[in-house]
């Protein structure tokens, strides 16, 4: 008898799984691939919303460790926001500079700060972070003056 048990188990075990229980394509519900999982939740301390995405190879923030990159522009906008949507260049939809900041993100083409290489920000970071990381972000940028501020 326990042999017939033990026996049944392992068929059961190794039977072929029905479609209904196991969906690899898709259209299956909450399957999570790369592209879905963000690089950051915004539950993380703000240096790493930052650090994680590597932001700071390319720009310089304020108060963020190792944020001296180069090749996009310093991320000060409690001085510069204001300038960027004056700008005659800017043709984006943002009123204020949190708006700006979350739509340099997502859109980042929209508007390229003068004397900075087109294309280089990229396209995806939008969907890579979700969207409390965007905010804390975006309310961290809007504040920064230059100063070694730390978050």
């Amino acid at each position: 008898m326990t042999v017939s048990v033990v026996l049944v188990t392992v068929v059961w075990a190794l039977r072929e799984p029905a479609p209904s229980r196991l969906r690899t394509d898709e259209t299956a519900i909450g399957a999570l691939t790369p592209e879905k999982i963000p690089l950051v939740t915004g539950d993380e301390s703000l240096v790493d919303i930052f650090t994680r995405p590597g932001c700071p190879v390319c720009h310089m923030i304020p108060g963020i460790p190792g944020a001296t990159g180069q090749v996009g522009p310093p991320l000060v906008l409690g001085i510069t926001g204001e300038q960027r949507l004056k700008d005659p260049a800017y043709r984006g939809q943002a009123k204020t500079v949190h708006e700006y900041i979350v739509e340099s993100v997502l859109e980042p083409q929209r508007f390229v700060v003068r004397g900075y290489p087109e294309k280089t920000m990229p396209t995806w970071y939008g969907s890579k972070l979700s969207a409390l990381a965007l905010e804390k972000m975006a309310s961290y940028l809007e504040r920064q003056t230059g100063g070694s501020s730390a978050p």
